[in-house]
């Protein structure tokens, strides 16, 4: 196993950054179509084709999901991603055209590099081209690359987010797998000890800010709305309904509250999307487990792996000092 949604057969990922601009795209590739299901818990979302996924809605497939940097300009880069599918005729048959089915969601990193840059569709394009079932980075990749968490206090005690992938094996061939871009107004702790590892940090005296006392005593945030969010994709080689993969996509969003405090704001746009890809059925309380702990664990990866960039520091950098 790679210990990354990889693992989930029929899942392919690929990753492109702007390293001048301080943005990205990732491309979650699903080319032989998966049941999906949306959960948007956060109030300043960013995303694109949800519609489509509620149950009572025609589309029974989609192709891929695109997670993209960038803000509101981001969600182009799924256009990219579907020129690509279009290209190996992948999507939905309409008799005159193959139309790709390609949800997404994006998040605000324009506060690093260039404020004008966000991912294209040029990138989106490049990214499910590069798309592969096999291990990949964490932290600093893909959709990733700008993304920074820790901002209730304002963006300038924020440290480095990042991208994160986990995979968990369950009962028979069941792989559940995760993808997460943690880019959260609030702080990341470690679910097991509840030590902050990464969130807002007075770098002058070394100490965290607490982010939901801040909020307490300040009876608000310092930060911008819609300038945060967590995103990301669980995928399951389980037989679901669009309804099913509603409800997982729900459930892991337990893994959210267990490692971001405080989550789910006016301030964040938080999403997360299911993918079913088998044909075999299992509990939905199962799946929702397997599905919250694969994604907390990705949540964990995104800043463990994540690596300083210009001024700012990551869990990393302070494990060094």
């Amino acid at each position: 196993m790679f210990h990354n949604i990889t693992d989930v057969p029929g899942i392919e990922v690929g990753h492109v950054e702007d390293k001048t601009g301080i943005t990205g795209c990732t491309a979650v590739l699903a080319k032989n179509g998966a049941v999906c299901g949306v959960d948007v818990r956060g109030s300043a979302p960013g995303t694109r084709e949800t519609d489509a996924l509620d149950p009572i809605n025609e589309i029974q497939h989609v192709h891929a999901i695109s997670l993209a940097g960038g803000s509101a300009f981001g969600l182009e880069a799924a256009s990219g991603i579907m020129r690509y599918l279009a290209e190996q005729k992948i999507g939905v048959d309409a008799l005159v055209a193959t139309i790709p089915i390609v949800p997404g969601a994006v998040i605000f990193d324009l506060f690093l590099g260039d404020p004008t840059a966000y991912a294209t569709a040029e990138m989106g394009y490049e990214a499910a081209n590069k798309a592969k079932a096999g291990p990949f980075e964490n932290g600093n990749i893909g959709a990733g690359y700008g993304a920074t968490v820790g901002k209730v206090a304002g963006p300038q005690y924020c440290m480095k987010g990042g991208l994160g992938s986990s995979s968990i094996r369950g009962k028979e061939d069941l792989v559940v797998g995760a993808i997460v871009v943690v880019n959260a107004v609030g702080d990341v702790r470690d679910p097991k000890t509840y030590e902050t590892i990464a969130g807002g940090r007075d770098a002058k005296t070394g100490k965290w800010i607490d982010s939901c006392e801040f909020l307490k005593e300040q009876n608000g945030s310092m930060a911008l709305p819609g300038t945060n969010t967590t995103i990301g994709v669980v995928a399951v080689n389980a037989k679901l309904t669009k309804s099913e993969a509603k409800k997982i996509a729900q459930l892991t969003h337990n893994a959210l509250a267990r490692t971001i405090y405080p989550v789910h704001t006016m301030l964040d746009g938080d999403t997360i999307f299911v993918l079913g890809t088998g044909d075999r059925r299992y509990s939905l309380d199962y799946l929702g487990q397997l599905a919250a702990e694969a994604m907390e664990e990705a949540i964990i990866n995104a800043v463990k792996k994540a690596q300083p960039l210009g001024q700012l520091e990551s869990y990393e950098s302070l494990q060094r000092k």
